[in-house]
């Protein structure tokens, strides 16, 4: 058993990361001070806590600093477009409080079923087709306009290519494949350097919104998200914090498309 008195001293998640964020009043920050001194194994713990944080605040800091674009500000309530632009901004908030806590192993509330589906279909796809050098795809990106409409045929959605070019990946191009709710595309992403990401797309009836980060036994990481019945998982063999900014650049073009 615990000892109590060591218990007692033992500093919890809570503390950890109001003392992160500077929000612990000073007897209660000279605590905890006192404790990381004492206890490496902690301190290096802290020090990972504060990298992961500083990491993620890099990758949305271009978000947080752009300028409010004209057509935000002018843009009439009844107009549809405003109503779909409001719930983008309102999903990827949530996304970095819901979602990115799965990034945590902390017993955060996991993915539903549907999504747990949505990211094993996505990563099989990926470790399957990422590993082809002659036919990685079924369309190149030559053809992207065939290619597009040929996907939004197939499921029965407006589907575009999102821009990825100033994350450093490049369309490579695309294809269909079954998924458990109906047809699925799956959208192939390159660097110079050769590493691929996906964006896995299908239909998908579930009450989940906000982000969910799962991560593979494989070292790949899927960011999924839902939107209007259909289900998107943007998998790489990547951090989460390296794949939220491809995720909300993905899902920004996605959802302003319709």
């Amino acid at each position: 058993m615990t000892d109590p008195h060591v218990e007692a001293n033992m500093l919890n998640e809570a503390e950890l990361h109001a003392y992160l964020d500077d929000r612990l009043p000073p007897e209660a920050r000279a605590r905890v001070q006192m404790k990381l001194a004492a206890d490496p194994a902690l301190a290096q713990r802290l020090s990972a806590m504060r990298a992961d944080r500083d990491a993620l605040r890099a990758a949305l800091a271009p978000i947080h600093a752009a300028p409010i674009p004209a057509r935000l500000r002018i843009d009439p309530p009844n107009r549809p477009g405003w109503t779909r632009m409001a719930a983008a901004f309102a999903l990827f908030a949530a996304g970095l409080g819901a979602g990115w806590g799965l990034a945590r192993q902390d017993g955060s509330a996991p993915p539903t079923a549907p999504l747990r589906e949505l990211a094993r279909e996505a990563q099989v796809a990926h470790a399957v087709y990422t590993v082809e050098v002659v036919h990685p795809v079924e369309v190149a990106a030559r053809e992207r306009d065939h290619l597009m409409a040929w996907l939004t045929k197939r499921l029965d959605r407006k589907l575009v290519a999102p821009d990825l070019s100033a994350q450093g990946y490049s369309l490579v191009g695309g294809r269909l494949l079954p998924a458990d709710q109906g047809p699925a595309a799956q959208l192939m992403y390159e660097t110079q350097a050769g590493a691929r990401l996906t964006l896995y797309v299908t239909a998908l009836s579930t009450g989940e919104t906000a982000f969910r980060l799962t991560e593979g036994a494989d070292g790949v990481a899927s960011l999924i998200w839902v939107d209007r019945g259909y289900g998107f998982a943007l998998s790489a063999p990547l951090s989460g914090t390296a794949l939220w900014p491809m995720a909300e650049a993905a899902y920004r073009q996605l959802a302003f498309s319709q």
